[in-house]
């Protein structure tokens, strides 16, 4: 859609006493979508002093070449989209923190963000992904640390390959770390390297004889392959029931916390300044009064990581984002700041589960974590600056069972809730899966790789009156509807083992307490922090130190369905039992949690019988479609029912409300109602 210009030379900057965006590049503007939206692609460049406090929680910042300035240099790739009229703007920033270089959009089929008078910008930052042809794919350029005498920095790397379909070579940290080249080996030879295969997460890892692989390339030619120090050849190929772990030595680490100064650089730009250091005009220069940051799944770890870190705060000391989104995220912060950083893996109980981002702090107020020590908040370094967004955070019910979401709300040993900040408003969307299901989307026929069918209980409409919410309450300070999410006090988030998931006759194992992600406290070695997710990992893999107690997860009605949080329009007129959590199935690492590679981190859904009749036939206790709602129509006057109370709880825009109601509809038709 956007033709983000190629090959543009980073050209000369003037001298400044201050680090920021020194040039902003940008083609003409674009008309792509009408004459109301003007788009304008490019590429930033920025530098700054590695010295400053600011920047100096950046790992590796001081091995990081320098200018003749003595500045550390980078560039990101950008589209800025904004309004062409002025008097549609709602004089807010919107920046959208790409996932995986894929840029965040709220539109379901439309223009919402910029009917709603925003300008957006797409803002490379993470280094380490491959080029694409994709025009409307975003990455950045950091350096390579070096030792001060410039010699090679090498170090433990720990690699994890899950499939979906066979393979005979693998990108060297390949995985959930998408499409990355990773770190090169630092020798072809790899006798002093090791690779185990294991079908699910805890089962004892399987020695692969060295004989047997290789770093090569085996694609077209047999193996071994041809060598490559970036890829892995098996000499059977990889399977789909394995999980592949390779430990071995690299070189050449990406100063990945680049990218955190990159997202607070271009905001701050595009907010404050009206031209570079070269005479380029800040398109939106004059038009922002306000700037929000918005992030789903590892975008949302990401800004967590922004936070935390310390980069809202820009290196004139403003305030870069007002307020925050962070969507679909656990209470994780992201390893984009550590050495040899991989900052696509995730950890779930299936896959990537030992990799780093889970540790305390979780909450965004001070707590004390009394397995680690660890006291503190995600609010502590903008607290101590001033510069504290707002903070909208939502989370699906996947969070809870795959990534121990509740930790978020409660205590380290889940006993008690939390008192949220009154900065702070946290939302779990009632029985939904992590990867996202359009609301536009037809009802799933297919498990994939899972037992059971993905779970279509959307909630688009819903992120997107949370999104208004937010820049009303930056905007006007009118304040968010409370937070909704499941409480140990409301007795909506129980210990795993009294959970109760009622009969259901597509489920043959109704308790689905193994495929639960607790989170764990590892030794990662002497030179890593946990406290700011951050440092030098040298033990691969960890060391397992403590294992949290006391699971906890959402309660759920007599259809399985959580009680507590945001319920969608889709579960106030459900049509059938929708999870956060589903298995796989065999062939691929059978009864361990369908999470990663290929799921879409998929939750369930499991469809009421439609008639009586046929619910009478299965032994299925959940009363039919019909029994339910008689008709079609009927089940419309319902759904139009709940969508004028979402309405009025400000969880759902009146200007959406329709087209919910008719998706809604649309699947009730599918589903078998007439």
């Amino acid at each position: 859609m956007l033709a983000i210009a190629v090959g543009i030379p980073l050209l000369g900057w003037a001298p400044s006493a201050e680090a920021r965006i020194r040039s902003i590049i940008l083609g003409p503007p674009t008309f792509p979508f009408g004459n109301a939206i003007a788009v304008y692609e490019g590429v930033a460049n920025g530098e700054f002093d590695p010295r400053d406090r600011l920047n100096a929680v950046i790992q590796d910042i001081r091995l990081a070449p320098l200018n003749s300035r003595k500045r550390v240099e980078y560039s990101t790739k950008i589209a800025i989209v904004t309004p062409v009229d002025p008097g549609t703007s709602n004089h807010t920033l919107l920046v959208s923190i790409v996932n995986r270089g894929n840029p965040s959009i709220y539109g379901v089929g439309d223009f919402f963000e910029f009917e709603q008078g925003f300008s957006v910008v797409h803002v490379g930052w993470q280094a380490d992904l491959s080029p694409s042809d994709n025009p409307f794919f975003f990455t950045m350029s950091a350096p390579v640390a070096h030792h001060r005498n410039g010699e090679t920095i090498t170090g433990v790397v720990r690699a994890e390959f899950t499939l979906t379909a066979p393979a005979s070579t693998q990108n060297i940290i390949a995985g959930s770390s998408t499409n990355t080249p990773g770190y090169p080996t630092v020798s072809l030879d790899n006798r002093d390297d090791t690779m185990t295969l294991r079908v699910h997460q805890d089962d004892p890892k399987l020695p692969i004889p060295n004989t047997d692989w290789a770093y090569a390339d085996c694609t077209t030619v047999p193996f071994p392959g041809v060598p490559n120090p970036q890829k892995v050849c098996l000499k059977n190929g990889f399977d789909t029931n394995h999980i592949y772990e390779l430990v071995y030595t690299a070189r050449d680490p990406i100063v990945m916390g680049l990218g955190l100064a990159a997202i607070r650089d271009v905001g701050s730009f595009l907010r404050y300044e009206d031209k570079d250091d070269l005479g380029n005009p800040n398109p939106l220069a004059g038009a922002i009064k306000f700037a929000l940051a918005y992030g789903f799944s590892q975008g949302a770890s990401v800004l967590r990581t922004y936070l935390d870190d310390g980069f809202n705060e820009d290196e004139a000391h403003r305030q870069v984002v007002d307020g925050m989104q962070p969507e679909r995220n656990p209470g994780s912060r992201n390893p984009i700041n550590v050495r040899f950083s991989q900052p696509g893996r995730g950890g779930s109980q299936h896959t990537e589960a030992q990799y780093p981002g889970g540790e305390s702090p979780n909450s965004y107020g001070d707590t004390f974590d009394r397995l680690t020590g660890i006291r503190g908040g995600l609010l502590d370094r903008c607290r101590r600056s001033s510069t504290c967004p707002k903070i909208v955070h939502t989370m699906s019910a996947y969070e809870y069972w795959e990534a121990s979401g509740a930790k978020l709300t409660t205590d380290s040993l889940g006993r008690f809730d939390l008192d949220i900040p009154d900065n702070v408003r946290i939302y779990q969307f009632a029985s939904t899966q992590h990867g996202g299901f359009s609301a536009l989307a037809p009802l799933p026929t297919s498990t994939g790789i899972c037992q059971f069918l993905p779970n279509p209980n959307s909630y688009d409409y819903h992120l997107r009156a949370l999104l208004i919410a937010l820049q009303q309450w930056v905007a006007s300070d009118i304040p968010p509807p409370p937070s909704m999410y499941p409480r140990i006090d409301r007795q909506t988030l129980v210990p795993l083992a009294g959970f109760r998931f009622p009969p259901n006759p597509l489920v043959p194992n109704p308790e689905p307490q193994a495929i639960f992600k607790e989170r764990q406290v590892f030794d990662r070695g002497p030179h890593y922090d946990a406290d700011d997710v951050s440092g030098i990992i040298s033990i691969e893999p960890p060391i397992l130190l403590a294992q949290y107690p006391t699971p906890l997860v959402p309660q759920v009605d007599t259809d399985g369905n959580d009680i507590d949080g945001i319920r969608t329009l889709t579960l106030q007129v459900p049509l059938g039992t929708y999870t956060g959590w589903n298995i796989r199935r065999a062939g691929f690492s059978e009864g361990d949690a369908c999470d990663l590679a290929g799921s879409s981190l998929s939750g369930s859904y499991m469809p009421f019988a439609v008639t009586k009749a046929e619910r009478a036939a299965t032994g299925d206790p959940r009363p039919s479609l019909e029994e339910r709602y008689g008709t079609l129509a009927n089940y419309t006057v319902l759904a139009t029912a709940a969508a004028n109370k979402l309405v009025a709880q400000r969880l759902l825009l009146q200007s959406d409300a329709l087209a919910a109601v008719q998706s809604a509809t649309s699947q009730a038709q599918q589903a078998g109602l007439k």
